[in-house]
């Protein structure tokens, strides 16, 4: 029976294991960062540079750092697990337990940066489309309310600092088109100036440090 049980937790532990990319996206701060990150490059009008290979791998690291506090919060969970008795193990579903309170740290971030009006607006669909019992005992702080709260709360962020990015490279882009048609040169692409102009400018302000470091500083 214990050998069977194990086998079963394996393959637990297994499946969820699977699910630890799509948990970073949804539950960490790595989409907020990756989708600025993304509208800045296109902001500046260079598809490839830096590669989208490499933004992910700047907002992992960032979302990382972010995320440190939590991670070790998740760290002291599972070093705290004891191993259960034999007598426990056919009486509970230990896995699944110490999953939850793993997830606990996580559960608490989400529930910081996921928008109130966001969370009632899902606990109210869930009360419609969930079976009545499971409805009525949903609350907006449930973990499976967060998480498309909390994905709905970053994406909007992300997007309204994706604006406020946009706008002084849109009027760049502007003022060269306008400077090249009052110079009568409407056969040069405004893209062959304001690229390089714009790549200067960013550099000059050290925008990739200012930038990477305000999205970290949002999760104070």
């Amino acid at each position: 029976m214990s050998g069977q049980y194990d086998v079963v937790s394996f393959a637990v532990l297994l499946a969820m294991l699977t699910l630890v990319p799509l948990m970073v996206v949804t539950t960490t701060c790595f989409l907020k960062i990756s989708l600025v990150l993304l509208i800045l490059r296109n902001a500046i009008g260079v598809q490839q540079i830096p590669p989208t290979m490499a933004i992910y791998g700047i907002s992992l690291a960032l979302s990382v750092f972010v995320m440190a506090p939590t991670l070790q919060e998740i760290g002291k969970h599972v070093s705290s697990i004891e191993p259960m008795s034999s007598k426990a193990r056919a009486t509970s579903s230990p896995v699944i337990e110490q999953a939850q309170e793993a997830f606990e740290p996580v559960r608490k971030f989400m529930l910081r940066f996921a928008k109130p009006d966001q969370r009632e607006l899902f606990l109210a669909s869930a009360k419609k489309l969930w079976p009545k019992d499971l409805a009525n005992e949903a609350r907006s702080t449930d973990a499976l309310i967060l998480i498309p709260a909390f994905v709905v709360s970053e994406m909007q962020t992300g997007y309204e600092i994706g604006f406020l990015i946009y706008i002084p490279f849109v009027v760049i882009d502007l003022l060269i088109s306008n400077l090249l048609m009052a110079l009568g040169m409407q056969q040069v692409s405004p893209q062959t100036i304001t690229v390089p102009l714009k790549l200067l400018l960013f550099a000059l302000v050290d925008g990739w440090a200012k930038l990477l470091h305000a999205l970290a500083i949002s999760y104070v």
